[in-house]
């Protein structure tokens, strides 16, 4: 397995947070974090397999600085690369668009040529609707801080290993 790329915005404290707790979860490998703040498309080129955290904002949009960077990664081609995506949101408060900004990145990394991985089952969620369930599935990991904090550290654990085997 290849060095792994964390992309994630450092000054978002809960993503932050989160990415850390990632980060840790695999031990023993080669986890790159990178600042999307600070970020220029090269960057992207280095890694085969990239994490992209990700809250979502507001009625289901991108924060500004995902909104502001992914135009200027239209004309990258993701073919070969492995791509997984964690979000954050609130089930309760965002019922009709639970963690869309998870579907909004999975789908714009796909139409590059990524393979999207690292998609987990839809039991434990209660939400109305989001963009990010695809075939019955979310296509990453949502994690809600406002009211299922104690099953993060559980949900993480669970998918680096679903990661640690898809991208292999």
């Amino acid at each position: 397995m290849g060095k792994i790329g964390l992309f994630y915005s450092f000054k978002s404290k809960k993503t932050a947070k989160i990415a850390g707790i990632i980060h840790n979860a695999f031990s023993g490998i080669d986890v790159q974090l990178v600042n999307v703040d600070e970020v220029h498309k090269e960057h992207f080129l280095e890694f085969d397999q990239m994490i992209f955290g990700v809250p979502t904002w507001f009625d289901g949009e991108l924060p500004n600085y995902w909104d502001e960077l992914l135009p200027a990664l239209e004309e990258v081609d993701f073919t070969h690369k492995k791509i997984a995506v964690f979000g954050l949101g609130d089930q309760k408060g965002y019922a009709e668009n639970f963690c869309d900004a998870i579907g909004i990145m999975a789908t714009f990394f796909e139409d590059k040529g990524a393979l999207i991985v690292g998609s987990v089952p839809l039991e434990g969620y209660n939400f109305e609707r989001s963009k990010a369930v695809k075939d019955g599935q979310f296509r990453g990991l949502p994690l809600d801080q406002e009211n299922q904090a104690r099953l993060t550290h559980k949900r993480i654990e669970h998918w680096v290993e679903l990661l640690t085997k898809e991208f292999s």
